[in-house]
């Protein structure tokens, strides 16, 4: 079975599998992947982003077997509008780095090993998509980071000023780039990819293109120049549907550029 598999457990690894909550959307990809966590012998397992609030999704997550934790990526509604009604059905406590969203438990600390589901996940803080941004690193003989939207499993993740911030998205990047080769990538959006180290660089490189994009945009255009005006002119080549995000991320592209000193009001 391969991505996109709607309504149907699709296992990825001995230790996770993956239910697509069907509610694409040009920000969602194919939809939100919620990740159900355990070894084979385990009597319980852990949901990573229990997804939108879809009682159908829900209940089949739910319906997996005894749910002893949740733990959410980050707060965008994608992943956590669903919590509540899950809570209902599992009455599982719910973790997360924002102690706002926790429920029935403590918030996540950076660098914290979490053990449920006879897996080990490491918590490692990422911010830069939102604020809140952690990735789940499973120490295991096949090695995996959970990633959110800290990465995608096609395309770039949107930063979206002014919870999104680009000088903390690309320490975040460097992180993700310093992990051991051979990590598979477990997203929130999208398929499954190979090596966080690899990808993590590639984002990178990516990011370092955009920014020089931007500041190409600004001698151009100058110092005055709106967002829309860069987005005409840098997000040229992408959907006009995901312009408004694209504004979003030139909003925090030029916070960058003025936290750098490289830009002036």
């Amino acid at each position: 079975m391969q991505h996109p598999a709607y309504g149907a457990l699709r296992q990825v690894t001995p230790y996770a599998s993956v239910l697509l909550a069907d509610n694409p959307s040009p920000m969602t990809l194919e939809g939100t992947n919620t990740w159900v966590v355990r070894e084979r012998d385990a009597g319980d397992c852990v949901v990573i982003d229990p997804g939108p609030a879809d009682a159908e999704h829900l209940r089949r997550v739910a319906d997996q077997g005894s749910v002893s934790l949740v733990l959410l990526t980050h707060h965008h509604g994608d992943h956590t509008d669903g919590v509540g009604q899950f809570i209902e059905l599992t009455g599982a406590p719910v973790r997360a780095l924002d102690p706002a969203l926790c429920r029935g438990a403590e918030a996540i600390r950076d660098g914290e090993i979490i053990k449920a589901g006879g897996v080990e996940l490491r918590a490692v803080a990422t911010a830069g998509h939102t604020a809140d941004s952690v990735c789940f690193v499973a120490d295991h003989d096949e090695p995996a980071v959970f990633t959110g939207d800290s990465i995608l499993g096609r395309g770039t993740t949107v930063v979206a000023h002014p919870d999104g911030h680009l000088g903390s998205y690309l320490k975040s990047l460097r992180l993700l780039a310093a992990l051991p080769p051979g990590l598979r990538v477990l997203p929130g959006h999208g398929p499954e990819l190979p090596d966080a180290q690899a990808i993590a660089t590639a984002y990178l490189q990516h990011r370092e293109q955009r920014l020089d994009q931007v500041r190409a945009a600004v001698r151009d255009l100058g110092p005055a120049v709106t967002p829309r005006q860069v987005v005409e002119v840098v997000y040229a080549d992408v959907d006009r549907s995901v312009w408004p995000a694209a504004e979003l991320t030139v909003q925090a592209q030029l916070a960058y550029l003025r936290e750098q000193g490289e830009l002036r009001d």
